[in-house]
């Protein structure tokens, strides 16, 4: 396991007050009206190839003007970073807040722009009141069947696609210990999707992870697992690679193939958390270099057409998680703290036209 890549659960906390992921099919999208050309943005592009183009966002930045303004204007699809998650919407049992989760559906129908459900299961960020609990499996599977079902049914008809649950596996492929799988086992993930269609029998269920876009004991175990679940008749429409990248690891080679052998189970693909970090400070060779990745995870992307949209975690270093949690890294976003165009963006927009 390449600590310094991955996320660290020692960091997790640190990504709470930050921005901390799917399908739809093509006529879900906002349709802007315009034709792809010198003027269109990154999601009339991308509408234009059969795919949506987003950004997540956080509650705080939508008190920037300028920013939210950009997030408005050049993408299709959002996906709120923090306010969906279990600590926001249900710090206490049983007392529901949907304040933040509400608050970016507004701004999205505002904007015309779709969202993306954020997450309904995660080992993280979880309210204290569940983590220092004591529960018989009974009672966990009650809970959880209750979070997820009364969340799943306030957003319903609001969001396409939900990210039911979040980081369930470790790198070597075996299932995250976590509170959920400790007390019921891993039987938890398929009754989470029960419950999830039962709520909502029209969005589409996501499983989601990080270091899972390239080939590796990971990913081979979300394989492995959609591929159970289909059998079981499990509902499972989706697989989130979440694409945290970072120059100094190496770009993942297979990524393409990988996109296609899950989109081969019968389910569709997204990029859901797209950034590629860097050791600051960046010079105008690792610009270049992370230029061609941008333009290489969106041609990935394009090449299959079960990979249905590609969303940002975040588009510019103005508000990125990144500098907090990697120790001298950051630079990750196509535009930079000014809300200026870097090569990354440039890429993007040549992968999305050739």
């Amino acid at each position: 396991m390449r600590t310094t890549r991955v996320r660290s659960v020692a960091l997790a906390a640190a990504t709470a007050l930050l921005l901390g992921g799917l399908a739809a099919a093509p006529a879900a999208t906002a349709d802007s009206g315009k034709k792809p050309g010198a003027s269109a943005t990154l999601h009339d592009l991308a509408r234009a190839q059969g795919r949506y183009f987003g950004s997540a966002v956080d509650n705080p930045e939508l008190d920037d003007t300028p920013y939210a303004d950009l997030l408005g204007t050049e993408f299709g699809q959002t996906t709120p970073g923090n306010g969906m998650k279990w600590y926001a919407t249900e710090p206490q049992r049983g007392v529901f807040d949907f304040t933040a989760g509400d608050e970016i559906v507004d701004y999205a129908r505002a904007n015309g722009l779709k969202v993306r459900g954020h997450t309904l299961l995660w080992h993280s960020q979880l309210p204290d009141w569940l983590t220092s609990g004591t529960w018989s499996a009974d009672e966990l599977r009650s809970i959880l069947k209750n979070h997820i079902t009364t969340e799943v049914k306030h957003y319903r008809g609001k969001v396409f696609a939900w990210d039911v649950a979040n980081e369930i596996m470790n790198e070597d492929g075996t299932y995250r210990e976590n509170i959920f799988y400790k007390t019921l086992g891993p039987g938890y993930v398929a009754d989470a999707l029960r419950w999830a269609r039962a709520a909502d029998p029209k969005v589409k269920l996501y499983l989601n992870d990080y270091n899972v876009e390239g080939t590796g004991a990971k990913s081979d175990a979300y394989y492995t697992l959609i591929k159970q679940l289909k059998a079981d008749r499990v509902p499972i429409d989706g697989f989130g690679m979440q694409a945290h990248l970072a120059l100094q690891y190496g770009f993942p080679q297979q990524m393409r193939q990988n996109i296609k052998r899950f989109a081969g189970l019968g389910v569709d693909v997204a990029i859901t958390e797209l950034d590629i970090r860097m050791l600051l400070p960046a010079d105008a060779t690792e610009l270049a270099q992370q230029a061609d990745w941008y333009g290489q995870v969106t041609d990935a992307c394009l090449a299959v057409k079960r990979c249905v949209g590609i969303t940002l975690w975040g588009y510019s270093d103005r508000h990125s998680w990144i500098p907090a949690v990697f120790d001298g890294e950051g630079a990750a976003l196509p535009w930079d703290e000014n809300l200026q165009h870097k090569p990354a963006y440039d890429a993007i927009r040549k992968a999305l036209t050739d």
